[in-house]
C-alpha cells in the first residue's frame, strides 16, 4: 500500500513534466525591422564605421567644454535619478533570479486556549490548554510552463532597459552641454560685433550732426543716425540679457545654482572627427532610446508568456516540520517531533476570469511595445537625416554668409565715403549699414548652426554615452 502512495505521488511530480514539450515559454525573436532606408540623404553610408563609437572626449577639443562635460555627468540630477532607477531595477532582477529557489520560513509560537463550558468541547476540557511549537517550512513551485524562467527574463529586460535609459539621458546631456557651450561664444561673439558696431555709430553719429552743421545733410539725417544708435543698444541689451538666461540654463545642467559661465571662443572651434554614419543597422546598438524601446518589448514579450504560463496548473512541494508539545519542558524532545509533505497540482478553473484579462492585456501591451519600438528606431532615422541636411545647408550657408558679409562690409565703406563727399543720398548709407550689422550676426549664426549640427548629428546616432 505504501509503494502505490510512492508510486502515485511521484506520477503526480512527473505527469507535467511529460507535457513540458507541448507547453513552454516561446524564445524572444527580434522583429524584423525596415533599417536600409532609414536615412534620408544624398550619400548612403556603405560602411559599418559611425562617429558614434567615438569618445566625446575625443569628439571635443575645447577642454574647458570638456571640463563641463565631466562634471555634468557626475553631478546632473537627471543623471542621478536614472542611476537610481537602475538600481531599482538591479533589485527585482536579483527577485527574478531567485525565483528557482525555494522559500524557508520558521517559526516559534506558544498558543494558550481556553474552551467556554457551553462549547463543544468545553464540558470535557475545562483547564485552559497550551501548545509550544517550533517548526519550519519548506516551499517550492517547479518551473513546468517556463513562468520562473520568463519572470527572470522580464526583470533582465527590465533592468536592461533601466540601463539604456540611463545611457539616453548621458547622450541628451553630452548634446545638450555642448550645443549651450557654443551657443554662448556664439552670443558672445554677437556681443562683440554689436559693441563695436554700437561704438562705430556714436561716431558715426558725431559726424552727422558735423556734417549737418557744414549743410550737407539735414536734421532728417541726424535723427535717422540716432535711431540706428539706440537700435544697436536694443540688440546689445537683448544679447546681454540672452547670455545671462543661457548661463543659468547651463549652470543647471551642472546641478549648480546660476554663476558666470567661463568660456573659450567661438573661433577657435573646430571638430576634426570624420562624420560618418555608418550603416543605419547600427542605430539598433549605438542609439540608447532604440535599444530602451527594444527592451521594453522583451520585457513585454516575457510578462505574455507569463500570463500564457499562469493558464496552466502550477506543481508546488510543501515541507514542514518541527517540534510540538502541550508541556513547556517536553517541547525539544523526540517525541515532539512533526513532519508534513504535500505535493500540489493545482488548475485554475473559475476565478472570475481574470487570468485571461491578464494574458490578453499583456498580448495588448506586448503590441504596444511593439510599435513604440518601431517608431523610435522612424524616429531615430529621421534626426539623422536632419542633422545631415542641417549640418550640409549651414556649411553651404556659411560660404555664401561670407560673401554677402564681404560685399555689404565693402558697401558700407563705399556708401560712407560717397557720403562724405557729397555723393550718395544718406538713406544708402543707413540701409548699407544695417545690412552689414544683419550680415555680420547671421554669420555668427551660420558657425553656431555648423557645430550644433555635428553635435546633433553625434546624438541622433548614438554617440556620447560612452
Amino acid at each position: 500500500m505504501k509503494i502505490t502512495s510512492t508510486y502515485k505521488f511521484i506520477l503526480l511530480l512527473t505527469a507535467p513534466l511529460l507535457l513540458q514539450s507541448c507547453f513552454v515559454a516561446k524564445n524572444y525573436d527580434r522583429p524584423e525591422v525596415e533599417t536600409e532606408t532609414l536615412y534620408r540623404t544624398d550619400n548612403l553610408p556603405q560602411d559599418s564605421v559611425s562617429m558614434a563609437n567615438v569618445s566625446w572626449r575625443d569628439l571635443f577639443n575645447d577642454e574647458q567644454l570638456k571640463s563641463y562635460i565631466e562634471q555634468g555627468l557626475e553631478n546632473n540630477l537627471d543623471i542621478r535619478i536614472a542611476l537610481q532607477s537602475v538600481t531599482a531595477a538591479e533589485a527585482y532582477l536579483k527577485q527574478g533570479k531567485a525565483g528557482y529557489y525555494p522559500t524557508l520560513s520558521g517559526t516559534a509560537s506558544f498558543t494558550r486556549t481556553k474552551n467556554s463550558r457551553n462549547s463543544q468541547f468545553g464540558s470535557f476540557f475545562t483547564r485552559p490548554l497550551e501548545q509550544y511549537e517550533l517548526s519550519g517550512a519548506l516551499s517550492w513551485e517547479a518551473d513546468v510552463w517556463g513562468k520562473i524562467r520568463s519572470n527572470k527574463r522580464a526583470a533582465g529586460a527590465s533592468y536592461l532597459q533601466s540601463v539604456a535609459a540611463h545611457q539616453a539621458v548621458k547622450t541628451d546631456l553630452v548634446a545638450a552641454i555642448a550645443n549651450t557651450y557654443y551657443q554662448l561664444m556664439a552670443l558672445d561673439k554677437q556681443r562683440e560685433i554689436a559693441e563695436q558696431t554700437l561704438e562705430a555709430r556714436k561716431n558715426s553719429l558725431e559726424t552727422t550732426v558735423a556734417l549737418k552743421e557744414a549743410g550737407q545733410v539735414t536734421e532728417v539725417a541726424v535723427k535717422q543716425t540716432e535711431a540706428q544708435v539706440h537700435t544697436t543698444e536694443i540688440i546689445l541689451i537683448d544679447l546681454e540679457n540672452n547670455i545671462k538666461l543661457l548661463e543659468n540654463a547651463f549652470c543647471i545642467l551642472l546641478s549648480e545654482p546660476p554663476h558666470e559661465v567661463q568660456r573659450g571662443s567661438l573661433d577657435n572651434q573646430s571638430i576634426e572627427t570624420n562624420l560618418q554614419t555608418g550603416v543605419p543597422y547600427l542605430l539598433l546598438a549605438n542609439r540608447p532610446d532604440v535599444m530602451q524601446a527594444e527592451y521594453g518589448l522583451i520585457n513585454a514579450f516575457e510578462l505574455t508568456n507569463v500570463a500564457q504560463s499562469s493558464l496552466y496548473p502550477s506543481l508546488s512541494l510543501t515541507a514542514a516540520g518541527g517540534f510540538q508539545s502541550l508541556e513547556f519542558d517536553n517541547w525539544l524532545d523526540a517525541s515532539s517531533l512533526f513532519s508534513q509533505l504535500v505535493g500540489s497540482l493545482t488548475q485554475p478553473i473559475f476565478n472570475g476570469r481574470r487570468l485571461r484579462t491578464q494574458m490578453e492585456v499583456a498580448k495588448a501591451q506586448q503590441e504596444q511595445a511593439l510599435l513604440s519600438y518601431k517608431k523610435t528606431l522612424l524616429t531615430a532615422g529621421k534626426e539623422v537625416s536632419d542633422a545631415l541636411y542641417t549640418y550640409d545647408a549651414e556649411t553651404q550657408k556659411l560660404d555664401a554668409r561670407s560673401k554677402e558679409l564681404d560685399a555689404y562690409s565693402t558697401a558700407e565703406d563705399y556708401s560712407e565715403e560717397l557720403l562724405n563727399n557729397g555723393l550718395a543720398n544718406y538713406l544708402e548709407v543707413l540701409t548699407a549699414r544695417q545690412n552689414a550689422l544683419n550680415s555680420e550676426l547671421s554669420y555668427v549664426d551660420s558657425q553656431y548652426g555648423q557645430l550644433s549640427a555635428i553635435v546633433e548629428l553625434y546624438r541622433a546616432l548614438g554617440g556620447g554615452w560612452r
